[in-house]
């Protein structure tokens, strides 16, 4: 994988948890603007954020244990970003057809961490 693989750009995983990313910047610029509507917005766009970012991180570390310790933070984030997108979905700051892309998005994208984490446990 390494040897094909230049930047953290050319992972999939990364590209599909930034295009989750630039999504959920539009879905949060359309929640309404009141303290609750703030306070998960913003916790829903960090913790999106920090899946590509972990991923980025941990492909900089150029080790395998570092990789794979950051791919299991970026796999939380995942997880975390579900959660959020349910609190957002039920409150009505995200509707349904939003959350019925969004979070299977998620899911996707932890699948693909859980394998590339498999994959980095085979190599150290």
């Amino acid at each position: 994988m390494r040897d094909e693989i230049k930047s953290f750009r050319d992972l999939l995983v990364w590209q599909k948890a930034h295009k989750l990313f630039l999504e959920t910047v539009e879905d949060v610029n359309k929640i309404p603007k009141n303290k609750v509507a703030d306070i998960l917005a913003q916790q829903l766009l960090r913790s999106v954020s920090s899946i590509s970012a972990n991923i980025a991180e941990g492909f900089g570390k150029n080790k395998g244990k570092e990789f794979q310790r950051y791919s299991i933070i970026a796999r939380g984030s995942t997880t975390e970003s579900q959660d959020w997108f349910l609190k957002c979905e039920a409150v009505g700051f995200i509707d349904k057809p939003t959350f019925e892309k969004r979070f299977p998005s998620c899911e996707e994208i932890r699948i693909m961490l859980n394998s590339l984490v498999g994959s980095l446990r085979k190599r150290s």
